[in-house]
């Protein structure tokens, strides 16, 4: 590193003093916290990203500022790979160490040092670096905070591509990096085009199309659906929580407040009942769905259709264009679908995909893992509860849907049962979000299966009923103390505690319980599920009292 470099970087790391006492630790959401404390950290993972660019040979990184469901006043900052995906996990101790850096000069030493490891040289190329934000009011002091340490990093351009979803920008920095249009724009165009022709493939054309009313969190996703739907036919949507009304992101609506709290958002009620409703988070990278049972009297009993459903519903439709596929075909590309969910998924759910026959996988709870594992398949459909999922298709397998469409259409079959199924899939790969879970795009899928089924909310609701289950948190005095399998299901230490937790399960009819430590505190998770509440309550309280007396309780 030149004294031109070290230079820019000790001139503007003096403008974003880090406060006294902060300390960040870069998880699956990136670094997250207040809104005021944040400008030293976003001004630093700009200088992150620009290297990031330049060790990937100037490939196109994404930084969004977000915090994605938390309330209004926090925010934060997440790093998209050239796949857009999250940030290689291997930079991850990097970002902490040069977030939590005391001086400019600790801050100039530990980016020399790293610079040397990864064999990074500036000057030679130019990094990229593509800036969006959500619509919290503090994202704009902080992107120029991020500008700022993208500039500091002599020949880096920083791209301001203004207010964005989080899956838009994951979605442009992908396209960008593999050579297609990435603009809003084009995003849009994907979006609407996909859905028109799946719905051309309708096979029963003419059935009503029901109204859909959408909960927008008082965040982008909100504003974003507003626009598309002016692109999209074959779709009632009416969008309440916009933000524009004078309503605050995040409280007491989107996906995470619905899905946790099980009730219905600001703006909803039994005015509602029987009508189909969907909810976005703040960012729009969750989606659930709910609707009021046309027979409740108070209006406020919500029926939640969460990530475990959406998952199914995408399982089955997508199962259902395999099996048309001409079985000589398939004995020359024996395709294989997967499920991947974590332990959190409800058992019903999970009892549902084995048998429609499907390979279902676990893996460990947080999306980067989910993804990982779904990538092994030529189809890989991950979906945590909380809404959060999406549908991969591997290039091999997608090239040779492509080329299947083309020689079905060259032997003049292009109306034929196996032709549709094969376009089918082929329109689901352009639009679905591959590079993160999206709300706007999930939506539209689900919209457009459900016509395909012809099914009601309800209907789509009736595929399996969840079993009742409790979730509770037990401090601990070291949550190191317990590890677990890399599925998360199992616990191989302390020792013993397995055996004592599965002699408590098979005290209850469809019993299921696991324990994980938490990644950020001294606290143990206990999830446990049974056939009735008062049997998940009580096998839930069972395994507290036993980690309590293996662990000792803080």
């Amino acid at each position: 590193m030149d004294t031109n470099q070290i230079a820019s970087i000790l001139k503007s790391s003096e403008l974003f003093p880090i406060p006294q006492g902060l300390k960040l630790s870069y998880g699956t959401a990136g670094f997250r916290g207040d809104a005021k404390l944040l400008e030293s950290t976003v001004y630093r993972v700009g200088i992150l990203s620009a290297l990031r660019s330049l060790k990937l040979g100037s490939a196109t990184i994404g930084l969004m500022i977000t915090a994605s469901h938390n309330k209004v006043s926090d925010n934060g900052i997440k790093v998209s790979d050239p796949s857009g995906g999250m940030l290689s996990q291997e930079w991850e101790p990097f970002a902490d160490q040069i977030a939590n850096a005391s001086s400019p000069g600790e801050l100039v030493s530990l980016i020399r040092e790293f610079m040397e490891k990864e064999d990074i040289t500036i000057g030679e190329k130019s990094a990229e670096v593509l800036l969006g934000r959500d619509t919290r009011p503090s994202g704009e002091s902080l992107l120029r905070a991020a500008e700022i340490g993208v500039g500091s990093i002599l020949g880096s351009v920083a791209i301001d591509i203004g207010i964005l979803t989080t899956p838009q920008l994951h979605w442009m920095v992908r396209a960008k990096n593999k050579g297609l249009k990435a603009t809003e724009n084009d995003y849009f165009e994907n979006l609407s085009v996909s859905f028109r022709c799946l719905i051309d493939l309708i096979p029963i054309s003419g059935n009503k199309i029901s109204k859909l009313l959408v909960d927008g969190a008082n965040g982008v996703g909100g504003e974003k659906i507003e626009e598309l739907r002016e692109s999209l036919s074959n779709l009632d949507l009416e969008i309440r929580n916009t933000g524009r009304d004078g309503g605050v992101l995040n409280e007491s609506v989107g996906a995470d407040f619905v899905q946790k709290e099980k009730v219905l958002p600001l703006g909803f009620g039994s005015n509602d009942a029987g009508v189909r409703c969907a909810s976005l988070d703040g960012d729009a990278d969750r989606l659930v769905y709910f609707y009021v049972p046309l027979d409740s009297s108070s209006g406020e009993k919500v029926e939640l259709l969460d990530g475990d459903k959406i998952l199914s519903l995408f399982a089955l439709f997508i199962k259902e264009q395999l099996n048309a596929l001409d079985d000589d075909d398939k004995e020359g590309k024996q395709s294989r679908l997967g499920v991947v969910q974590t332990a959190y998924a409800n058992g019903a759910s999970t009892d549902y995909l084995r048998q429609l026959e499907l390979d279902v996988v676990f893996a460990k709870t947080g999306v980067k893992h989910l993804h990982e594992k779904a990538a092994e398949f030529d189809i890989g459909i991950y979906f945590e509860a909380n809404g959060h999922g999406t549908i991969l298709f591997s290039e091999s397998f997608l090239s040779w849907l492509v080329a299947k469409e083309k020689d079905l259409t060259a032997r003049a079959q292009a109306g034929s049962e196996e032709h549709k199924a094969v376009s089918r899939l082929v329109a689901v790969s352009t639009l679905i979000n591959q590079a993160v879970g999206d709300a706007l795009s999930g939506l539209l899928l689900v919209e457009v299966i459900l016509q395909h089924m012809g099914w009601s909310v309800e209907k789509w609701n009736e595929l399996y009923k969840d079993l009742p289950s409790r979730q509770i948190k037990v401090e601990v005095p070291d949550r190191t103390a317990v590890v677990t399998t890399s599925e998360e299901t199992e616990a191989l230490k302390p020792l013993g505690i397995q055996d004592a937790i599965n002699a408590e399960i098979k005290k209850y009819t469809r019993g299921r319980a696991f324990i994980r430590p938490s990644g950020t505190e001294d606290v143990v998770r206990v999830y446990a599920e049974a056939s009735t509440q008062e049997a998940a309550d009580s096998l839930a309280n069972s395994v507290v009292q036993l980690v309590k007396s293996f662990l000792g309780s803080s």
